[in-house]
């Protein structure tokens, strides 16, 4: 299987999460994680599942004006959060990737986010605007949403690249081929 890991990372903590899944999935199959801004239509031809990601910024997927919201926490030092930018930060996000993208034959998909750890009725969760996104451009979804969970200081919760991994396992070793889709045969990891 061919997994194309596709991620939008303003701090580092979803790059981290995207690496992890595709160190999991690598197990029993091969995996590309790249930035959403490297992740052309090549790329997308050669998954058999594609796994996108993205941080929750206000209740939802990033936005420019979040972004750029980002770039000025990371350029503030308050004593309080120290932040700095991913080496992918710059350029388009998951929201524009997905205006301009549309499923290349039968794909199947799967969305993850990075969020505080809170109930996801206060916190939003990008991921579920990223599944109905996919859902909308002709994807199958392969699994439900998946949140990676950061602390209030933008770091990662211990154990949570361990759980990322476990998780891009699970993907890896299920039996795709079928075309099943969440809303169908649900494959609830």
């Amino acid at each position: 299987m061919h997994t194309l890991i596709v991620y939008e990372s303003m701090y580092g903590n979803t790059h981290a999460v995207a690496e992890a899944i595709g160190d999991g999935v690598r197990g029993s199959g091969e995996a590309r994680v790249v930035p959403v801004r490297d992740a052309g239509p090549d790329l997308l031809a050669w998954a058999d599942l594609v796994v996108v990601g993205a941080p929750t910024h206000a209740r939802g997927m990033p936005t420019p004006a979040s972004r750029e919201s980002a770039v000025a926490g990371a350029a503030t030092d308050d004593g309080w959060s120290k932040v700095s930018l991913d080496a992918s930060a710059d350029g388009p996000g998951i929201r524009e990737w997905l205006d301009r993208t549309t499923a290349v034959g039968d794909k199947l998909a799967v969305a993850f986010d990075t969020r505080v750890h809170a109930p996801a009725l206060i916190t939003g969760r990008a991921s579920s605007g990223i599944a109905k996104e996919l859902r909308a451009k002709g994807f199958g979804l392969a699994a439900e949403p998946e949140s990676f969970f950061v602390d209030t200081h933008q770091v990662l919760a211990p154990g949570e690249l361990e759980r990322a991994t476990a998780w891009g396992k699970r993907l890896a070793d299920r039996d795709l081929s079928q075309g099943s889709s969440v809303g169908h045969h649900p494959l609830v990891l």
